[in-house]
Order: structure tokens, then sequence, then C-alpha cells
């Protein structure tokens, strides 16, 4: 009798390089969805901002100054008979200026969201020449220099803590509403309030005047001058120590310390690119050229958190991969449902991080959340592979990819080759060690059955 036996049919092997494409899907996948972590930063960002609003406007909010310029009321011929003569306002700038505002800081706190204010005292000086005023301006314009006005500019009266107060000489002059202002009109004017004193015919005190306006004014975030003469110069010095100089130019001299700053701008006439007289709207030129500061609050965490949310689909990358490496040396599978799992844990990475950073800042949140986060797909690690061997190795590479994104944080600059070098030290690392992989997955040969004859 003759035994015949049948041989097993070949099943199938796994194809490792359908599951690292299946890996790589899933990366990708899970990385759309922190776009939801994106929306709650953003939402999370307009609540501060309305808050920062709220605050300003209760102080000033960002305000900009112009210091004494001298306006003078004319009169031009009708074009036709029986027309009204035209009504204008002509504006001289000083020779030279000077600006000095000693701020004092402090952090207002509603909620969660904090917002720098400062209160400042400003002195603005401006010295004229008026030996050419006679002969500048629109030709035949009848000037009225007894109703002419001296003019202070500011953003936001509700910022005033004393009354402004324009010193000529020996005389002191309270600063009211411009009246010349309000009827140029405020498309000139831009956003400044405009404010101003009137002493008579400024010349009859001499061809060289000088114009003092003394303000004490709150403000928030921001506080920056007009270069409003010809030549102008402006120092500021605060107590606050993280200022972010900006505007049309910085500063030529600064000193920043823990416990403040001092900074010091000049501006010739030639940078100002602003005619030395003409009309109202030349103001409106100025603006261009602010010397300004911002009062810089470090411990907003959203630029950070937002910043590392833009390198979620690398970092996801790298963890899926990290993961795919641990299952093709230990040749144990993986499901897909735990690569999710192991990305879900990642976005929750990220809205612990925005939550706990609100409340400690951003370096304190990053340790908390990353050292969670961490520590929880480690011990999945471990429990996956149940290797004890696997966890400690797992939590050694997710340490150094969690440090290398707070370094990414942190060293803007080097933000982009750091984040090449780490993307093309994790290809080389997965095509080391899959390089004996068979990626197709070919079945091997099954053993031929003995021949049993009888």
């Amino acid at each position: 009798m003759t035994h015949v036996t049948i041989p097993t049919p070949r099943l199938p092997a796994r194809s490792m390089g359908l599951k690292l494409l299946l890996v790589c899907a899933l990366a990708l996948i899970m990385s759309v969805t922190a776009l939801f972590v994106f929306l709650l930063l953003y939402d999370r960002t307009n609540r501060a901002r309305e808050v920062s609003q709220e605050i300003s406007q209760l102080v000033g909010g960002e305000q900009t100054f112009l210091g004494p310029v001298l306006a003078v009321p004319y009169l031009t011929p009708p074009l036709k008979a029986g027309e009204a003569p035209g009504r204008s306002v002509y504006l001289i700038f000083p020779t030279s200026g000077e600006a000095s505002a000693d701020t004092r800081s402090e952090v207002r706190q509603r909620s969660l969201f904090k917002v720098p204010v400062w209160e400042a005292d400003l002195k603005l000086t401006s010295r004229f020449d008026l030996s050419q005023a006679t002969t500048l301006g629109p030709a035949n314009a009848q000037y009225d220099w007894t109703r002419a006005e001296f003019l202070v500019g500011v953003t936001d009266p509700r910022g005033a803590r004393a009354d402004a107060v324009l010193v000529v000489g020996d005389r002191r002059l309270p600063l009211a509403p411009a009246v010349l202002a309000e009827q140029a009109g405020s498309e000139g004017t831009g956003n400044l309030r405009m404010f101003g004193a009137r002493l008579g015919d400024p010349r009859a005190l001499g061809e060289a005047l000088t114009a003092r306006a003394d303000l004490t004014f709150s403000g928030a975030a921001r506080l920056s001058v007009l270069p409003w003469a010809k030549t102008t110069s402006f120092t500021a010095k605060s107590d606050w120590p993280h200022p972010s100089f900006d505007g049309g130019f910085l500063p030529t001299a600064r000193t920043v310390r823990d416990d403040g700053f001092d900074a010091r701008w000049s501006v010739p006439f030639i940078a100002r690119g602003v005619p030395q007289e003409g009309d109202i709207s030349l103001i409106n030129r100025l603006a261009g050229g602010q010397l300004g500061v911002s009062f810089v609050e470090l411990t907003n965490p959203y630029q950070s958190v937002g910043r590392s949310l833009k390198y979620a689909p690398m970092f996801m990358g790298l963890v899926f991969l990290a993961f795919f490496i641990f299952e093709t040396v230990t040749k144990r599978r993986v499901h897909p449902a735990q690569y999710v799992l192991i990305g879900l844990a990642q976005i929750v990475f990220y809205l612990l991080l925005l939550s706990v950073a609100e409340r400690t800042g951003f370096d304190i949140a990053f340790l908390i959340a990353a050292g969670a986060t961490v520590a929880l797909i480690s011990a999945y690690a471990g429990w996956v592979f149940e290797s004890l061997k696997q966890g400690i190795a797992a939590l050694l590479s997710f340490t150094v990819l969690y440090g290398l994104i707070y370094g990414l944080m942190r060293l803007e600059d080097l933000a982009l080759l750091i984040g090449a070098l780490a993307s093309f030290a994790a290809i080389a690392a997965v095509m080391w060690f899959t390089r004996r992989v068979d990626w197709y997955g070919t079945p091997p040969e099954p053993a031929k059955p003995p021949l049993n004859f009888q």
C-alpha cells in the first residue's frame, strides 16, 4: 500500500514593505489630527489678544507721541469771484527736537492672561527758528500769526495721568484739544489726537524759540515717538527687562540689563524724509519713522506651542519609525491600532503642553508634558514587546526625540538645520536596522516530503 503525503499549502508571509507604507500613512493621518490642537491654540491666542485689548483700553494702549510743532492758520484768495477764501493750516516743524521717557512698568493679569503696562514721564522739547517763517508757505497766503497754536499729539488721551503742560520761556500753558487741528480735519493726523496751546504771535518772543511739553501718560505693550523735528533725538529708560526695539529706526545705543534698559535714538533730517514745513498732512507721513520700544512678555506660551505644533508631522513620523524599528528587530508584530494609540498619546502631549503652559510657562510645561508622554509610550513599548530591554531602549530614544523638540523651540535660528539633521539620522537608522528585511515577504520554500514506498 502506498502512502501519499499531501503538501501543506504555503502561507504568505507578512510584507514588511506594506507595513512600512501603512505606518507612514498612519503617521500622516495622525498628524492631520494635530490641526484640532491648532484650532484650540488659535482660540486661546485670540482670547489672550482680547484680554490684552481690554486691559490696554483701560490704561491707554500702545501710545505714540508727537512733540510740539507750530501750526499757523492762513487764508488763500478765492479762485472765482463770489467764492469764500480758502482756509487751511500751515505746519512748521522745529529745527531740533529732544524727547525723553522715564517709564515704570508692571504686569496686569486677568484670569490666565498677562499684559505688561507702563507709566511714563515724558519731556518733548522743540527748538524753532522763525527767521524764515514769513517767506515760507503757499504764495498769496495771508497768515494769522495771532492765532498760531503749538500742537502736541498722543494716540489715546485716556492714558493721561496728569494735566499736560506746554512750557515756553517762563510761561506754563495748559494743553487742551487743538482748535486748528479740528478745523483742518483728522485726515492729516491719522490716529493721533492733537492738543494745543496759544500764546499770541510767537514771533514776538524772538526768532529762536523753545517749547517743551511735559506729559505723564500710561499705556500698554508699546511706547513710541514720531521724529517730529528736522533732527530728532529720543532717550528712553525703563525697569522692564525684556524690550523689543522696533519702528522705522533702531536705537543708536542701547543697554539691556536684568533690571531694565536704556536706549537712545537719533534721526537726522535726511533720514526722516519729510519736509520741514507744509500741510498738516505731513504728520501722517511721519508714522513710518516711529522710534518705538515694545514691552515683551516672555512668559507668553502661545508662540512656542504653535512652533512645536508646526513640527508635529515630523515627530509623529519619527516616533512611528522608532516603533517600526523595534518591531523589525524583535520580530514581534504591532497592530495598526497600537500605532493609533501611540499617535493619540502624542496629540495629548500638545494638549498637555498648551494647558499647563498657560499656568506655569513653556519650559516647566514642556518638562511635565514631555516627561509624562515619554514615560507612557516607553512603558507601552515594554508591554507590547514584552521586554524590559525594549522598554528602556524606547525610553532613551523618545527622551532624545522630545529633547530635540525642545531644542527646536529654543534654537530658532538653527531649527531648520537641526530638524533636517534629525530627519536624516532617522532615515539612516531605519535603513540600517532594516537592511536584511525581506520587504516583499516572500514565503520560504517548503521542505519536500519524503518518499514513502511500501
